[in-house]
């Protein structure tokens, strides 16, 4: 057997290396433009990759700037017809009577009126007191009680509509949450809400039937709840319609701003009820006065009622007094 030569050994690898040296002199230039061809189509995916990237932010900031834009208008568009609102004279009596929950025509309204200032004329002259009297206590049955009570109905359903409103936008909110649609939420609550938002979505419903859109609609409560967190929901509803977005989170941070503002208000009463007691003390201190001395001295008091003079004092005594109580509750009253 022959013994293993290095020399042979040596010979191979020194031939190995020598021909891989030759075969990578002649392929140098190939693998070199090879490698500047790789380079070159990674930047090119790249520089698509990165037109494509920018392209979507473009989009997406195009997007934003054209949402923006359309919630911009639609305020200033909501703003403009509010101050003209703002701008208008009181509303018509119609108006006044649906917004009091009241379901009289104005015929009815006119014969109740009248009908009032007979009683109170009646009772006057009835009571003993002269004739023209009597007829100043008609003119006021018939333009001031009618109408004082139907401001009173009007204040007291809007107290009831602020105090209820969040409820029903919460009950919204999770209908939409659970995949309800807007206007299968909003006959939800013009079904199984309470009064008097009930009786206002089923307006709005009543109108989506005869062909009005829900912004439309949602706009028309405004006139029957002329109150800004009316005007709110409208605008909500509005802007969702325009831009889109995520209804469910609008009507709830409607619904926790409606509350908040409920709260500010009954905070602002707290603080101005010293304000409010001592305004009604000073009102009423005259009357307390006057009965007081009426009974112990009636000769005293009874001149005020049967002289001619005594009925100019008391006129023009009412007439300050009014206007002191008027600057009293305008200087405790606060809008928020």
């Amino acid at each position: 057997m022959l013994g293993f030569d290095p020399k042979i050994l040596l010979i191979a690898v020194l031939a190995a290396v020598s021909a891989g040296a030759i075969g990578y002199a002649f392929l140098f230039s190939q693998i070199e433009t090879q490698k500047k061809s790789d380079g070159r189509v990674r930047k090119f995916k790249a520089a698509e990759a990165d037109r494509a990237k920018a392209k979507v932010t473009r989009d997406r900031v195009a997007e934003m700037s054209k949402r923006r834009k359309s919630i911009q208008d639609t305020l200033k568009t909501l703003e403009e017809k509010q101050k003209e609102g703002g701008r208008s004279k009181a509303p018509p009596l119609k108006d006044r009577l649906l917004q009091a929950g009241l379901s009289v025509t104005e015929r009815q309204f006119y014969l109740m009126s009248a009908g009032c200032a007979v009683v109170v004329a009646l009772v006057t002259l009835i009571a003993g007191a002269p004739i023209y009297i009597a007829g100043g206590a008609a003119i006021v049955g018939m333009f001031g009680v009618p109408r004082w009570a139907v401001a009173f109905l009007k204040s007291r359903r809007m107290k009831a509509f602020l105090n209820e409103f969040p409820n029903a936008l919460d009950v919204m909110v999770r209908s939409i949450k659970s995949g309800l649609p807007l206007n299968d939420s909003m006959r939800l609550i013009a079904s199984d809400g309470q009064e008097p938002v009930k009786a206002e979505f089923r307006r709005i419903v009543e109108s989506q039937q005869m062909g009005m859109t829900v912004p439309e609609a949602c706009a028309r409560m405004h006139h029957t709840i002329p109150l800004p967190e009316a005007n709110f929901f409208a605008i909500v509803i509005a802007i969702q319609a325009q831009a889109g977005g995520n209804l469910s989170e609008a009507l709830g941070n409607l619904s926790r701003v409606l509350r908040d503002r409920r709260k500010m208000k009954a905070k602002v009463a707290a603080l101005s009820m010293e304000a409010k007691a001592s305004a009604v003390i000073i009102g009423a201190l005259p009357f307390i006065v006057a009965i007081l001395v009426y009974l112990t001295s009636p000769q005293y008091m009874m001149v005020l009622f049967t002289d001619f003079r005594g009925h100019l004092i008391m006129g023009a005594s009412a007439i300050w007094m009014s206007i002191g109580i008027i600057v009293m509750r305008n200087m405790i009253n606060f809008d928020i």
